[in-house]
């Protein structure tokens, strides 16, 4: 086993399993659940979204945003679509996000996409029978530190009722330090901007932190330190710990009708 705890591979003896599985629930969630793919919330190539629906009218439905993992540098939306069957099946609109990748694009890029796609949401998932009061958004890994930019606390609120984040980076700095450095290459800069732990967050959004109970010690503990400080600027934060998961078969598991991953999603969804 590998020292670098941030070196998913090295920990997960069935990565190779798990990210085969992810894929192939993926493509059968697009051959069996109505879509819109590809929709473009900006002008770059990888500036789009995929719509998945619940059966039945489409007016005032809840919308849920998934944003995908892969150290900011790998995997589309195309791999994550399988998230969708857990919100349709919760009887929400699924914005399945895609976005760049380091090192072609800076982190900045990234955070500006994500947040443009879900200005697109607001101003136009009503076309598509949703309610843009009732929005909520979840992320995995590098995907949920790119979801913690969405309930950043600015003038207004951010207008998201609540946020799943699973097995979330809160803290850059570590990451210098890690593989991870030679192939995307943060800058200082990068760092000290876009690590969650230095910002404040809109205290109107419900938060769940969820990591898998097998997962590398820098995992729970940036999510211990990330609760403590939600909790410290008044947002009411959850914890959950997934019994006998690890990084990966936690996300696996968010897309799986009844595991104990897609159940925190549903909840989120409903509440």
């Amino acid at each position: 086993m590998g020292t670098d705890p941030f070196r998913i591979r090295d920990h997960v003896a069935d990565f190779d399993v798990i990210v085969s599985e992810i894929v192939q629930a993926s493509a059968k969630v697009r051959e069996s659940i109505p879509m819109i793919a590809d929709i473009a919330y900006g002008t770059g190539r990888n500036e789009t979204v995929d719509l998945f629906f619940p059966a039945g009218p489409r007016k005032g439905l809840p919308v849920h945003m998934f944003i995908h993992g892969g150290y900011w540098r790998m995997w589309s939306k195309l791999e994550y679509s399988c998230i969708a069957r857990t919100i349709t099946d919760a009887g929400g609109i699924a914005v399945i996000v895609d976005y760049s990748l380091m090192p072609h694009v800076r982190m900045k890029v990234l955070v500006d996409q994500v947040t443009r796609a879900k200005d697109w949401v607001f101003a136009h998932i009503a076309e598509h029978g949703g309610d843009p009061s009732s929005v909520t958004v979840s992320g995995h890994s590098a995907g949920a530190h790119l979801a913690s930019h969405l309930i950043r606390l600015d003038r207004s609120g951010t207008a998201i009722k609540g946020a799943l984040l699973l097995g979330g980076i809160y803290d850059l700095r570590p990451l210098k330090t890690s593989f991870l450095q030679a192939e995307i290459a943060l800058t200082d800069d990068e760092i000290e901007r876009f690590t969650p732990l230095g910002h404040l967050h809109d205290p109107g959004c419900r938060i769940v932190l969820a990591v898998g109970e097998d997962e590398t010690g820098p995992f729970h503990s940036q999510m211990e330190a990330f609760s403590n400080l939600l909790q410290e600027q008044g947002l009411p934060v959850f914890v959950e710990v997934i019994r006998g998961r690890n990084h990966m078969s936690s996300v696996r598991d968010l897309g799986i009708p009844g595991t104990d991953a897609s159940g925190i999603l549903s909840r989120l969804l409903k509440s």
